[in-house]
């Protein structure tokens, strides 16, 4: 009886630290969409622009504005991007650039009711709105 309990504990035992080594990965932070990459939760998209490579998102949840540059193109492959947003009336902005697999952002401003310049770039491929989303 001793014999038969050791050779089936040894496979299980094997078996189960071969299932426990199973690792699936994704992305650092990749978040699964504009929305997800500012928080979720009550954001919407108001306005965006197409650019080359990408699109530059804004959204707005009634007090918060949000923006990402959100590559569409050589996805995975780091590359220079940049996403800003800024409030006209005390000139304050918030800036995000670096080089991403993904995207860059997400950038927050508090702004209701105020004019806000938001824009963003892949590669050398730059967008900005000018004075917008003033209501």
């Amino acid at each position: 009886m001793r014999k038969f309990r050791t050779k089936v504990a040894l496979p299980l035992v094997t078996a189960a630290m071969l299932a426990g080594s199973v690792v699936v990965s994704s992305p650092a932070n990749a978040a699964s969409s504009p929305i997800a990459a500012c928080g979720g939760g009550s954001y919407h998209v108001i306005d965006h622009h197409n650019i080359s490579g990408g699109v530059i998102y804004l959204m707005y949840n009634g007090r918060t504005n949000c923006a990402v540059t959100w590559k569409t193109a050589n996805l995975g492959k780091s590359t220079p991007m940049d996403v800003w947003i800024a409030r006209k009336n005390d000139a304050k902005s918030v800036e995000d650039e670096g080089s991403y697999a993904y995207y860059a952002g997400p950038v927050k401003i508090d702004a209701p009711g105020q004019c806000i310049n938001w824009g963003g770039r892949i590669s050398s491929s730059t967008w900005y709105s000018g004075w917008s989303h003033c209501g």
